[in-house]
C-alpha cells in the first residue's frame, strides 16, 4: 500500500544532512513551509544550499535558516528588501554566497531540471553582468543566453491537502514555485493542511501528482492519516 504521510515534520526531514541543496517553496511568505524550515534548523544541519524566491522576511522561513547561520549559498532572484537585515548581515560579512538569478530564469531553470533538460538558452541576462563567461547565440535574430538547470536534493514545499499517495492540491498564490520544485528534486517533502481520502480530490484540482512527491505532512486540525 503506498502511503507517503509522515508522522511529523521532524520525521519528514531526518535525513536532511550537511551541505545538502534544499529548494524551498514560496514568493515572499505565501507558501512558505515555515514548519518543515523550523524542523530543519532543530536537525542543526548547516552548510546548505538554498533555492528559494527571495532571501528572507523578517525572523521566519528562510530568514531563520539564515539568522542560524546554516545557509552557505543562496540561489535567488529577490535578496534584498526592507526586512532582509539577516540576509544582508551574512552577506556584507562574507559568511553566505549569493547566486543572483533573474526571477523568470530561476523559474525556467528549475522548470528544466524537473522536465529533464539539458539546459535552456534565455534572452534574460543578456548583455548584462549575469551573462559574463555564459554562452551566447543568436536565434532568430534575437540573443540568447545558456542557462544550466537547477537541481536539488530535497524540496520544501507547503499545499493545501494532499491524499496518502501525493497528490498535491494547493491554495491561491501559495502555490507559486511549489509544482516545479517538485519535480525538479529528488526528493519532495510537503506540509499541508490536511491528509484526505484517496478520492476526495477532484483529479482536475490536482497540480503535482503523487509521483514528484515522496513525504507528505499533515499540520491542519484534520491532521489524522486517512485511509
Amino acid at each position: 500500500m503506498i502511503d507517503k504521510a509522515m508522522a511529523s515534520v521532524r520525521e519528514a526531514v531526518a535525513d536532511i544532512a550537511d551541505g545538502a541543496s534544499v529548494m524551498i517553496g514560496g514568493f515572499g511568505t505565501a507558501g512558505m513551509p515555515d514548519e518543515l524550515i523550523e524542523a530543519l534548523i532543530d536537525r542543526g544541519v548547516g552548510d546548505l544550499t538554498i533555492i528559494n524566491n527571495n532571501a528572507g522576511n523578517g525572523e521566519t522561513g528562510v530568514a531563520a535558516l539564515i539568522k542560524a547561520g546554516r545557509v552557505r549559498k543562496i540561489i535567488c532572484s529577490f535578496p534584498r528588501q526592507s526586512d532582509s537585515h539577516h540576509f544582508d548581515a551574512r552577506y556584507r560579512a562574507g559568511e553566505i554566497e549569493l547566486e543572483l538569478v533573474p526571477q523568470g530564469n530561476l523559474a525556467a531553470r528549475i522548470q528544466a531540471a524537473g522536465a529533464g533538460l539539458g539546459a535552456i538558452f534565455t534572452p534574460t541576462g543578456f548583455g548584462t553582468l549575469l551573462a559574463e563567461g555564459k554562452e551566447a547565440r543568436r536565434i532568430d535574430g534575437r540573443d540568447y543566453v545558456l542557462e544550466y538547470p537547477i537541481h536539488a536534493d530535497f524540496a520544501l514545499i507547503k499545499a493545501h491537502r494532499a491524499d496518502r499517495w501525493g497528490n498535491l492540491v494547493y491554495r491561491k498564490t501559495a502555490r507559486n514555485f511549489g509544482p516545479i520544485m517538485a519535480m525538479a528534486a529528488r526528493t519532495a517533502i510537503v506540509q499541508v493542511d490536511e491528509i484526505v481520502p484517496l478520492g476526495s480530490l477532484d483529479p482536475e484540482t490536482v497540480v503535482t501528482p503523487g509521483i514528484f512527491v515522496q513525504r507528505v505532512v499533515a499540520l491542519g486540525p484534520s491532521a489524522a492519516r486517512a485511509a
